[in-house]
């Protein structure tokens, strides 16, 4: 008998998907929040990209103050996430638009604005005591999926990376509008789209938190994702597949939010940290050697995964069927144009030991893998990457 097993599940009151949705957010602040003035938190090249320029101008016929902080960087170190936090105080609603990058650091910032708690003491799992700023997330990238997750991950140090998890963090409004990722440039929508996907398997596999709705989100991302990604990355002028990625990069959001990522974003966040490595990138390179790793513990996960994207393989056996989703995936990635290793990068072998060590700081992330990473299984990856 099938047994359903306790669990919880949220995820933002507000989400609001259209065509043109970016040009209703003025009203939007106005009626919802009666607001009389607003902080933009977003980073220079999309501002420069001109993606923003027709939200830029129907705000700018607003009644509304508007106020830009466009110091993002991609990992956002602290003292960027502080100074946005103290720019927020001088408004009533903090609006993120941006990337994973722009959208974490407007979560703190909201919450940072009210003055209540140091940053240093919310990194961990609820540990958030202080309230927030109204806040509206507004994504130009179809990744991360940060404008439906409880999550910022903030740069503490050289190259260390922590997260911040709590509901606060959830937007008050989650406004997608897909013409925002039409300029998008095909590497960027590649690695983004990756990220996606791996939130959607890795959710699928989760540990410690999977349940049916976070399952039936990462199957519907997935699928999404892998009909109109290949589609957006030859044309990235196509609003139909923009719509798609967008869409299916919010549900991937939407699962991992509640059945948490592991071992292949605890492996890619050294990457980042250390060698500035695009976060969708990392992942890309990290996901086939994590999930054959993974196999002997997640066969019947990836099993179903592979019928969902691949139904020839319903007569094959269940390990045939998931050796057949990783090869699956590593042909995706390779026709996305990711096709080199770590060591293409920059990484010596010699630092690979440093990487793994870094990794085995996730737990946070390593606790959700099905199968428990150690030190010399992460050195064993990273080897296998490079």
């Amino acid at each position: 008998m099938y047994k359903i097993n306790d669990f919880d599940f949220k995820t933002v009151a507000d989400i609001r998907f259209a065509v043109n949705a970016a040009l209703s957010l003025p009203t939007l602040l106005i009626t919802r929040f009666n607001a009389k003035s607003i902080i933009l938190i977003t980073d220079k090249g999309l501002l420069k990209s001109g993606v923003l320029d027709d939200l830029l101008n129907q705000l700018e016929i607003s009644d509304l103050n508007i106020q830009i902080f466009d110091e993002v960087l991609a990992d956002p170190p602290e003292a960027i996430i502080r100074a946005a936090g103290e720019q927020a105080k001088q408004v009533d609603v903090v609006v993120g638009i941006g990337g994973g990058s722009s959208m974490d650091t407007a979560k703190l910032a909201a919450v940072l604005a009210m003055e209540e708690q140091a940053l240093s003491d919310m990194y961990g799992v609820d540990q958030v005591l202080s309230t927030r700023k109204p806040l509206v997330l507004v994504p130009t990238t179809a990744g991360t999926g940060s404008e439906v997750t409880p999550i910022s991950i903030v740069t503490t140090g050289e190259s260390t990376k922590a997260g911040v998890v709590s509901p606060i963090l959830y937007p008050d409004v989650a406004l997608l509008d897909p013409t925002l990722l039409l300029g998008l440039p095909a590497h960027i929508t590649a690695e983004t789209g990756i990220d996606a996907m791996v939130h959607a398997i890795e959710a699928f596999t989760s540990k410690h938190k999977k349940n049916p709705l976070s399952d039936n989100l990462a199957i519907k991302a997935l699928q999404l994702l892998a009909t109109h990604l290949p589609l957006s990355y030859r044309n990235g002028k196509d609003v139909n597949h923009r719509s798609g990625t967008l869409l299916g990069a919010m549900l991937a959001g939407q699962a991992f939010a509640n059945a948490p990522v592991a071992a292949v974003h605890a492996l890619a966040y050294p990457l980042g940290g250390i060698y500035h490595m695009a976060h969708g990138l990392s992942n890309a390179l990290m996901l086939p050697y994590v999930m054959r790793f993974n196999v002997s513990a997640a066969q019947p996960q990836y099993a179903q995964l592979a019928l969902v994207l691949n139904p020839k393989l319903a007569e094959r056996t269940e390990t045939e069927q998931a050796l057949g989703f990783i090869e699956y995936m590593e042909q995706f990635c390779k026709a996305l144009g990711i096709t080199k290793r770590l060591r293409d990068y920059g990484i010596d072998q010699q630092d690979l030991p440093a990487l793994a060590q870094g990794a085995m700081l996730q737990t946070r992330l390593l606790m959700n893998n099905p199968r428990t990473v150690a030190y010399e299984d992460a050195l064993t990856l990273y080897q296998q990457a490079w």
